[in-house]
């Protein structure tokens, strides 16, 4: 799978977010080893530490369908529903990441105008907490 078809579905999955106190809507398409993708948006909850991030609720809902090989994520957001800046995973996200990715696992941050980032995990979380 293309970057690109990727993070059409990020897109697409953004469009899906419960955001009713912060306005941001984010969306992840999280590339599984055997080439199945499993979208994620955030949910927002009042009382906010339940909240739930787009990359993890991706992560989550594979990890229960029982894959546990990624190869790449895509991940974009913005207020009202519109890419209007860079959405790189929280520092939780990225610690969920390490538990089951490698190094070379990529993260495609989706830019407004359509443009992207591409980083290595190793890039964004260099020093992960793994057993």
């Amino acid at each position: 799978m293309t970057p690109e078809k990727l993070m059409d579905l990020a897109k697409q999955a953004m469009k899906q977010a419960y955001a009713p106190y912060s306005g941001y809507y984010v969306g992840a398409a999280l590339l599984c080893e055997d080439g199945s993708v499993y979208q994620g948006c955030n949910i927002e909850n009042a009382s906010y530490s339940p909240t739930n991030c787009a990359e993890r609720t991706a992560f989550f809902k594979a990890v229960y369908d029982g894959h546990r090989k990624f190869k790449a994520i895509a991940v974009c957001g913005g207020k009202g529903g519109e890419i209007t800046d860079a959405f790189y995973p929280c520092g939780v996200c990225r610690q969920v990441m390490r538990e089951f990715c490698d190094d070379d696992f990529m993260i495609y941050v989706i830019l407004p105008g359509g443009s992207f980032e591409s980083y290595t995990l190793a890039q964004l979380l260099p020093s992960g907490f793994t057993l």
